[in-house]
């Protein structure tokens, strides 16, 4: 069942990062997930992009490992029910080639959009507050096991969770936050 916002946001309207995180511990709980020591602490965080609409545009995540010298990249993605990562790309730096990623659904399932003729009829609801800035809508459906990547590297991407919400490994290059994208202009990450 899908959250409301009011939940996760303070009286100042400011973003409630730990009830986020209590909403995904109770997701991990439902999928027998283990819930580590490492994620119970400061490395495991929780975003709304600055977008102040967490329940339909948000994720967790934890960077298991991300090595610049040896280019690849370990992380978990958490997405609550109809969560969206907001498009974006990765774009070469100084420091780091474009990143390419691939993505493998551990437990719920995932829509995952790229580059490539659009799907007709969009098989999941977009958010409405993302429509003016997504510009790639070829989508797959992914379940746990399966997997997809992108299709070429610099490629704007994102992904909604299924009804269940979803937990995602990515396997990838080297991740520069100094090469990230977004679509949205709004958005901080």
């Amino acid at each position: 069942m899908k959250q409301k916002n009011s939940e996760f946001y303070k009286k100042d309207g400011s973003f409630d990062g730990e009830k986020a995180r209590k909403a995904y511990y109770a997701m991990m709980k439902r999928f027998n997930y283990p819930i580590t020591d490492k994620l119970k602490g400061k490395d495991f965080w929780a975003i709304d992009f600055g977008l102040n609409d967490f329940v339909n545009v948000g994720m967790a995540g934890i960077f298991w490992w991300n090595d610049k010298e040896n280019n690849y990249f370990g992380h978990e993605i958490y997405l609550l029910p109809g969560q969206m990562i907001v498009e974006h790309g990765h774009v070469k730096t100084p420091d780091a080639k474009p990143k390419m990623e691939a993505w493998q659904v551990r437990h719920g399932s995932i829509f995952t959009f790229g580059e490539g003729d659009a799907t007709t009829p969009c098989p999941i609801e977009l958010p409405k507050s993302q429509e003016k800035f997504i510009t790639v809508r070829h989508c797959q459906m992914l379940k746990p096991g399966e997997i997809s990547a992108l299709n070429r590297a610099e490629a704007k991407h994102f992904m909604i969770a299924g009804p269940q919400g979803a937990i995602v490994t990515e396997y990838a290059t080297y991740h520069d936050n100094a090469g990230l994208r977004f679509t949205n202009p709004g958005v901080k990450f």
